[in-house]
């Protein structure tokens, strides 16, 4: 587990509570220390393959990216993991988290302008299905989402997962995500279904604008990949990158991937791409 970075320069945490679908969970706000209130929240779920993690996984990344995109405030929310309750229970939580950051706004220190939805791992699969459910429940709106090498495919059928060789670096984590979808989709049904696969749904129109980033040596980059294909073929706005090598033998390594200057470069830029200019440091 990540510990929290002790000393982020002109960033403020807050820890609080949120809404889930069936009660409170626990949650942290990420903001500059010079502002007050800010027109853009990011709304961040965690990795952990459904069945772990917990805040901290993401702490330094999401330190750093504020650092880097002041105007946004950041919001990084827990949601029931596969060994309290597997699928839709996280689902659920996520979309129920977005709902009660558009009722509370004055808790985070947002004016409610504009929403961003993002996750790595796992927490993309939420953030992914979070567009879907925002857009058949008619709220609440967003104007963006960001995948960080996405879980989006339970069949783990692309060739970038099948590939991995006996005794590969990334077999770990081929092997971790077979063990992850079996918790969190006990019921062999729900893996078709698009709140679970969102790579499988036939219904992608109408979807905010993504930002996709896979890593070259990851198993689960050609999932990442064939979603953004998707997207774009159903005219949704969608920029895919893919990153250089790293190291992901284990859930913290995403983490670290997502601190590298690269990807933050990104993620700032195509925040700043949604809603007009966006001051950066």
């Amino acid at each position: 587990m990540n510990k929290p970075v002790e000393a982020c320069i002109n960033v403020a945490r807050r820890e609080i509570q949120v809404q889930g679908a069936e009660g409170p969970l626990e949650a942290r706000v990420y903001s500059s220390g010079a502002r007050k209130k800010v027109d853009r929240l990011m709304v961040f779920f965690h990795s952990g393959g459904f069945v772990e993690g917990d805040l901290d996984e993401s702490d330094q990344f999401l330190c750093r990216l504020v650092e880097c995109v002041p105007d946004y405030a950041v919001l990084a929310s827990r949601y029931t993991l596969a060994g309290e309750k597997p699928f839709p229970a996280a689902v659920e939580d996520a979309h129920a988290v977005l709902k009660w950051a558009k009722k509370n706004k004055s808790s985070i220190g947002w004016t409610g302008k504009s929403m961003v939805v993002a996750g790595i791992e796992a927490g993309a699969n939420l953030a992914a299905v979070c567009t879907l459910m925002s857009r058949d429940r008619g709220a609440p709106a967003l104007v963006g989402q960001v995948l960080v090498m996405p879980m989006l495919d339970p069949g783990l059928s692309t060739c970038s997962m099948r590939e991995v060789a006996p005794g590969a670096d990334t077999l770990d984590v081929a092997n971790s995500c077979a063990a992850s979808y079996r918790g969190y989709l006990p019921n062999a049904a729900d893996r078709s279904h698009p709140y679970a696969s969102p790579l499988q749904s036939s219904r992608l129109r109408n979807l905010p604008p993504a930002l996709i980033l896979s890593a070259e040596d990851d198993p689960l980059r050609d999932e990442a990949e064939q979603y953004g294909a998707k997207l774009t073929s159903c005219g949704v706005s969608t920029t895919m990158k893919r990153l250089v090598p790293v190291s992901v033998q284990d859930a913290a390594a995403r983490n670290e991937c997502a601190c590298e200057g690269a990807a933050l470069t990104e993620i700032s830029r195509f925040l700043g791409t949604l809603d007009g200019p966006l001051s950066t440091s």
